[in-house]
């Protein structure tokens, strides 16, 4: 199920995403290296399990998780959440981070080359636009 996911993704553009770290709470200086890096995530499935490893040349982070039960994650950032990953049929993943604030990342396959991510964090949305490489 939703193996459409599945593969590597590479950044191609990104809406807002300055604001939306602002709202987090990152430092300045962390946000400009996150605006600059272009990752490329790659999601892998074992079984239950999901990995979603992003790759810059800034940082790299990675998490594993299982549909609809709560993980701990070390964000891209360093904030330590509480986060729970649902899906919603095969083309759309909703992940809540439970932080001061809570941030929600909704990942949308809209055709299946394209993956587009909404974060949300204090009323900051932003859109990043990820396409299969």
């Amino acid at each position: 199920m939703s193996t459409g996911f599945e593969g590597k993704w590479k950044l191609e553009s990104s809406e807002n995403f300055d604001e939306y770290m602002k709202a987090l709470g990152v430092s300045y200086l962390v946000r400009k290296m996150g605006a600059a890096a272009k990752p490329v995530v790659t999601v892998t499935n074992k079984g239950d399990e999901w990995t979603l490893k992003s790759e810059s040349s800034v940082k790299t982070s990675e998490f594993t998780f299982s549909f609809d039960k709560e993980f701990d994650e070390t964000t891209a950032d360093g904030r330590k959440v509480k986060s729970t990953m649902a899906r919603d049929g095969e083309t759309k993943w909703t992940q809540i981070q439970k932080g001061e604030p809570q941030s929600t990342i909704t990942r949308e396959l809209t055709d299946p080359n394209t993956l587009v991510t909404i974060c949300v964090a204090k009323d900051i949305s932003s859109k990043r636009i990820y396409k299969r490489v």
